[in-house]
């Protein structure tokens, strides 16, 4: 898993700024679970890393900022039986995570009139509504 971490087409993380723990998982599993290191905690130092750009660190580093401590995001994965799993889980979901929140946003949204069209079928439509709740009320004084 020494690989570096494609986030975005221009943007990966380089393999030496990632950092995994490994603990035993918890739940159901058998004997294995009390045998195997399988859970990981995946982690990046967002705020101290060289290799991302300036721009992308500060808009990650807003978006995030309930997820980081001191500026690390950590990532945990345990749903999966082997290390490996995990392993490949944890950076998937990372970079999923970073790819998200350096996103550019998205555009105003620009303000337009309805058509003239569009405003006659909606009050000939208020109107026929209308025109059905006032015929329900005229009825025989009997009725009620």
């Amino acid at each position: 898993m020494a690989a570096d971490l494609p986030v975005t087409s221009r943007w990966s993380i380089p393999a030496a700024e990632l950092s995994e723990r490994f603990s035993r998982s918890s739940g159901p599993g058998g004997q294995g679970v009390n045998t195997t290191d399988s859970r990981v905690e995946l982690s990046f130092d967002l705020a101290h890393s060289p290799s991302t750009p300036q721009l992308l660190r500060e808009r990650a580093m807003e978006r995030l900022g309930r997820r980081l401590v001191d500026g690390v995001i950590t990532i945990a994965a345990s749903e999966h039986r082997t290390q490996l799993a995990n392993r490949q889980a944890a950076r998937e979901r990372l970079a999923s995570l970073l790819a998200e929140a350096v996103a550019p946003p998205a555009p105003k949204r620009r303000r337009t009139k309805p058509t003239k069209g569009s405003q006659r079928r909606r009050l000939a439509s208020k109107k026929r509504r209308a025109e059905v709740k006032r015929q329900r009320r005229r009825g025989d004084p009997g009725d009620a």
